[in-house]
């Protein structure tokens, strides 16, 4: 008789096996495991009712979900966690948040600045670690495209426009009047894409990260969860927490992360990278784009 394979006992190999599975689990399986991929440090200090709450899921979809991964229940499957909790980054992101709402008003504006200032801190613990390689696969490409559909396309913007300033082989995949596929011709082996995504993911982001996949690119997904659509094509995967108090998930990290993103890859370009954004600085200058600052008037005595 065939021993029972015995499920993963680390992390790592837990979300690779989610990963793997996450197309073919039922919807609350989905919602359950994105969650706790999303929010590992919770697993070992919260209760099961109360991630089930979080995550919007009953209790039992979490028993159930652990044993479909081969686990005898949540207790056995949270055990992968509590060996991790060490090798986990601290989580600032409710220290954030109580510091920030001890110094603002409780109004609107205050609650929006305190879970942004949580987004925020959640960026380093999430891609510290990987901001390297993704850097890496970038200045290693020999075109990079870029892709961000609705309201992704600001972040995905701002990265094209930032990088393009010091590395001429960059563009931007906008699909205007519908010639998306048109614009995925110019994809080759050897290029990288960066497609930039949140919940409710764009078809045309999942079909972006499609051709990439046929061409042989390689690609970087900057997203909101390890098992976004885009995610699961990429080599790699930044991640931004879109949490707000308004009524649409917030972009506001995303624009910070892909600030961050430009800063490395200008720094690993090294002076190169520094001559062409001093050139495209002085051409746009001399061009006029920019308004001349009002020389500054004295009144006489």
């Amino acid at each position: 008789m065939a021993k029972k394979p015995q499920p993963p006992r680390k992390l790592d190999e837990w979300t690779a096996l989610v990963r793997e599975r996450f197309p073919a689990m039922s919807p609350q399986f989905q919602i359950g495991a994105r969650h706790l991929i999303d929010f590992p440090a919770d697993v070992p200090v919260q209760s099961m009712r109360r991630i089930a709450t979080a995550a919007g899921v009953q209790p039992a979809t979490l028993v159930r979900l652990a044993q479909s991964l081969g686990y005898e229940g949540w207790d056995d499957m949270r055990q992968v966690f509590v060996r991790s909790m060490h090798q986990m980054p601290r989580r600032y992101a409710e220290q954030a948040q109580e510091v920030v709402r001890r110094r603002s008003t409780r109004g609107a504006l205050g609650r929006h600045v305190t879970a942004q200032v949580g987004n925020l801190r959640l960026l380093e613990e999430q891609n510290n670690e990987k901001l390297s390689v993704v850097v890496e696969v970038l200045q290693r490409a020999r075109h990079v495209h870029i892709a961000g559909f609705r309201a992704s396309h600001a972040p995905a913007y701002t990265l094209h426009y930032l990088y393009r300033l010091f590395r001429n082989s960059v563009s931007l995949l906008r699909g205007d009047a519908g010639l998306l596929e048109m614009e995925l011709r110019s994809l080759q082996r050897g290029d990288a894409v960066v497609i930039i995504g949140f919940a409710p993911y764009s078809r045309e982001g999942l079909r972006v990260a499609e051709a990439a996949q046929e061409r042989g690119c390689r690609i970087i997904a900057i997203c909101d969860s390890e098992v976004a659509p885009v995610a699961r094509h990429a080599e790699a995967a930044l991640l931004f927490s879109t949490e707000t108090p308004g009524f649409f998930p917030s972009s506001a990290s995303a624009m910070v992360l892909v600030e961050v993103l430009a800063s490395r890859l200008l720094s690993k370009a090294g002076p190169r990278a520094i001559d062409a954004l001093g050139l495209a600085e002085e051409q746009l200058h001399r061009s006029g784009a920019y308004l001349e600052p009002t020389p500054a008037t004295t009144s006489s005595e």
